[in-house]
C-alpha cells in the first residue's frame, strides 16, 4: 500500500482525500537529480557527464502529456543531458539553474492561468522543500531524504530513477480517469 502522508503546513487546511486532490493536478514538475535519476554524478576520464534516465518515467511524463497536464522540468542545475532529455520527451517547461524553484513555479503556473492546488511535484532534497510544502500534491522517491519524507503528501515505493515518476503519474492518471 503506497505511503501517504500529511503534509506539513502552518495554516490548519481541512483534509481533502488524495483521489480528490489528484483528479484537481493539472501541471506535473519534477526536480531532476535523485528523482529522475539515482542522484548518482558520473564523469569520464574527459570529463564528459553522464545520467541514467529511466524509461518508464519518460513514458509516464509522456502519458501525463497525453492526458492534457502541463509537464515541467525544475532543477537547479543546469547540464545539456537534462535538456536532450527534456528534448526527447517535449517537456515543455524545462527550467535550469533555478536556485529559486518556487518562484519559477509561480511564474509558470501564472503564465497558465492555474493555482498552486492544482500542481504536483516530486523531489528529494532540502532544495525542494519550499515547492513540497506549497504544491497541492507533493510527493518523494522512497530514497529522498527524512526532512523530505516529514514534509510530503506521499512517498513512493520505487527510488528515484528507478520509476518513482512513474509511480506518481499512474496515481495521478488513475484518479482522472471517468468513473
Amino acid at each position: 500500500m503506497p505511503s501517504t502522508k500529511r503534509r506539513t503546513r502552518v495554516s490548519a487546511k481541512p483534509r481533502v482525500s488524495l483521489h480528490r486532490i489528484l483528479r484537481g493536478i493539472r501541471v506535473f514538475a519534477t526536480d531532476v537529480d535523485g528523482v529522475l535519476t539515482d542522484a548518482g554524478m558520473y564523469y569520464s576520464e574527459s570529463g564528459d557527464e553522464w545520467k541514467k534516465f529511466h524509461t518508464r518515467d519518460g513514458m509516464g511524463i509522456k502519458l501525463l502529456q497525453k492526458a492534457g497536464l502541463i509537464t515541467a522540468i525544475i532543477t537547479q542545475e543546469s547540464t545539456k543531458i537534462v535538456m536532450r532529455r527534456a528534448q526527447k520527451l517535449t517537456i515543455p517547461e524545462v527550467h535550469q539553474g533555478a536556485y529559486d524553484k518556487l518562484a519559477v513555479l509561480k511564474d509558470l503556473i501564472a503564465r497558465h492561468g492555474l493555482t498552486m492546488e492544482q500542481v504536483a511535484y516530486i523531489g528529494d532534497d532540502v532544495n525542494d522543500l519550499q515547492v513540497l510544502g506549497a504544491v497541492g500534491f507533493s510527493a518523494c522517491p522512497a530514497d529522498g531524504i527524512p526532512q523530505v519524507h516529514k514534509t510530503v503528501r506521499y512517498i513512493c515505493k520505487k527510488k528515484g530513477g528507478e520509476g518513482a515518476v512513474r509511480e506518481i503519474a499512474d496515481l495521478i492518471l488513475a484518479a482522472q480517469q471517468p468513473r
